[in-house]
């Protein structure tokens, strides 16, 4: 439903094509921190399956690379005793590592060209990674006091 939502919202001005806030990571990040791994990684592919249906094969392959590294990296620093990286760290880690794995997947596409975006991508997963960290930051306590997590 968030990367439905997305869809309506208009491009960013100084993004470059494809790029995204990044919604989606909003239920993933709040699954990090209420599931099991597993659960976690499914959802991811939920996502990139949904991607596949709306948006073809390329933009699947992508988002699917992204989906799962970032959700292994945010699993990992959401469950790491110390040190803490609290919902913002966690966010923009996601967001950083979901776009470096596409820039990998898009190496095989287009070549070498494609790590001319990564300035551009660290920049944006602050941004959107911070966004991230902000919603998750300000719903997971209503997520956690939910009936279905006890």
């Amino acid at each position: 439903m968030l990367s439905i939502l997305e869809s309506f919202i208009p491009d960013i001005p100084f993004a470059l094509p494809g790029m995204k806030l990044g919604l989606g990571n909003i239920a993933v990040l709040l699954a990090v921190e209420t599931c099991p791994l597993p659960m976690v990684l499914y959802i991811a592919a939920v996502r990139a399956l949904f991607t596949l249906v709306t948006r073809g094969a390329t933009a699947f392959f992508m988002s699917f690379a992204g989906a799962l590294l970032s959700s292994l990296v945010m699993y990992l620093l959401a469950h790491l005793k110390k040190p803490a990286f609290g919902c913002m760290g966690i966010g923009v880690s996601g967001a950083f590592s979901h776009n470096i794995a596409q820039i990998a997947v898009s190496f095989f596409i287009v070549g070498k060209a494609t790590f001319a975006y990564i300035p551009v991508v660290t920049l944006f997963s602050v941004f959107t990674g911070s966004l991230t960290g902000l919603v998750h930051y300000f719903t997971l306590p209503s997520i956690r006091k939910a009936q279905f997590f006890r």
